[in-house]
């Protein structure tokens, strides 16, 4: 068994973990990434499609070139790279962290690091978290498998799609079916709202003619041994209205039901979980509950942009090498989301740097506003011109906004929209 000796121990080589890898390195920290595929990049690496980098690099990019300007900045640096290699287990001892990983090539090691960033990304649902009913046919794919299945095997998934769920990655892939042969029925979604960006609705709906069911669901499946169609029921007040149910002859259904954040090792590790993300619960130097122990990307929470991931991650590289630096406790304060937000990240403040938060709306609403209250006191406001779900929200409270005689241990600031 292999013992290795770092600062820090990466885990995850996608866009937040290069990101944060590289920030770590910069400030000559020793710095090594494990990764569970075979090449860095991550998703990014199916994503063939353009629209990264644009706030990141200002060019539109797809995902593989997007992750091969992080990949350049890793082989570049003398940073060590596990690919092909799964962390299983973390646990603390008097040195730090003594993180057990294996793989094929190097078989047992174990990584002795004074701290860890989890960089995991997030999996996607599939047919059993949504509990579709009918029979259980070939045929049924997660929209990211059928993704890596045509981008990366060269495989068709099928020939006749119906597509369950509106988010960026059932859009992206009604575009992409169209664009191999494939006969594209229907997009279903159960809100009364897109759940991806418009400009994907605009490029990958609008622009192929594929009809966008709102407020329906895919109330049944047909086939024995292949999908040989769904029926489509419309909802009303969250009620199946049964009696205006139609069908969809179909060989394939692609599910875009949601992302879950990658966090089996975390909970292992004892981490609390934010309930709202399904990430772990972060101090505002996105350190989770367990010392020394960090998280970004979407492994924190799901972004809308990969951009925002690079940007969150280098940040949370920054906080790390704080941490290694100084080891001080800081003194940090409640935050918490408001009316009609789902979550606020971080989780906590403090009132001597600026803050950053992230945050998603549960409205859809033109000329929305944010309120921040400080135990019950408004403090200030911010306009936003249209806001929705499937995008987030992002504000940064400044250093001079703050004033720590207005603040106790007890104190909590909350965000909410109003409009």
């Amino acid at each position: 068994m292999k013992t290795i000796k770092r600062d820090v121990l990466v885990i995850g080589g996608g866009s937040a973990g290069m990101a944060a890898a590289a920030e770590i390195r910069g400030r000559n920290h020793t710095v090594a990434i494990v990764e569970r595929d075979n090449l860095l990049g991550g998703i990014l690496n199916q994503c063939i499609h353009n629209g990264f980098g644009l706030h990141r690099f200002k060019e539109e990019l797809t995902g593989p070139e997007y992750a091969e300007r992080y990949t350049e900045i890793i082989e570049d640096s003398d940073i060590e790279v596990f690919t092909g290699t799964t962390v299983t287990e973390i646990e603390k001892n008097d040195e730090g962290k003594k993180v057990y990983a294996f793989s094929a090539h190097h078989g047992m090691i174990v990584f002795q690091v004074r701290a860890v960033v989890l960089a995991m990304g997030c999996r996607e649902r599939n047919r059993g978290n949504i509990g579709t009913p009918g029979t259980r046919p070939a045929g049924v794919y997660t929209a990211g498998l059928a993704q890596r299945l045509v981008n990366m095997e060269g495989l068709m998934p099928g020939s006749k799609c119906v597509i369950v769920g509106s988010g960026d990655i059932g859009l992206i892939m009604a575009r992409r079916m169209s664009w191999v042969g494939a006969d594209v029925r229907a997009v279903v979604e159960i809100q009364p709202y897109p759940a991806g960006l418009t400009r994907n609705i605009v490029q990958c709906l609008n622009d192929f003619n594929i009809p966008l069911h709102l407020s329906h669901v895919v109330s049944k499946i047909y086939g024995k041994d292949r999908v040989e169609g769904v029926d489509i029921t419309p909802l009303r007040d969250g009620i199946e209205l049964t009696e205006e149910t139609f069908h969809i002859e179909c060989d394939t259904l692609l599910l875009s039901v949601g992302l879950i954040p990658d966090n089996e090792i975390a909970r292992k590790a004892g981490i609390d979980i934010n309930p709202e993300t399904n990430g772990p619960l972060v101090d505002s130097s996105l350190m989770t509950s367990v010392r020394g122990i960090f998280a970004c990307g979407n492994v924190l929470h799901v972004h809308d942009l990969v951009d925002y991931v690079s940007e969150e991650s280098h940040r949370c590289g920054a906080f790390v090498c704080d941490y290694l630096e100084s080891q001080s406790e800081e003194r940090q304060f409640r935050m918490i989301p408001g009316s009609n937000l789902k979550y606020v990240i971080p989780n906590r403040f403090r009132a001597d740097r600026d803050n950053h938060f992230y945050m998603r709306s549960l409205i859809v609403r033109n000329h929305a506003e944010l309120v921040l209250t400080l135990d019950g006191k408004e403090m200030g406001r911010k306009k936003l011109r249209h806001i929705q779900p499937s995008e987030m929200i992002s504000f940064t409270l400044k250093e001079k906004d703050l004033q720590l005689s207005d603040l106790n241990n007890d104190s909590t600031l909350e965000i909410s929209l109003v409009g």
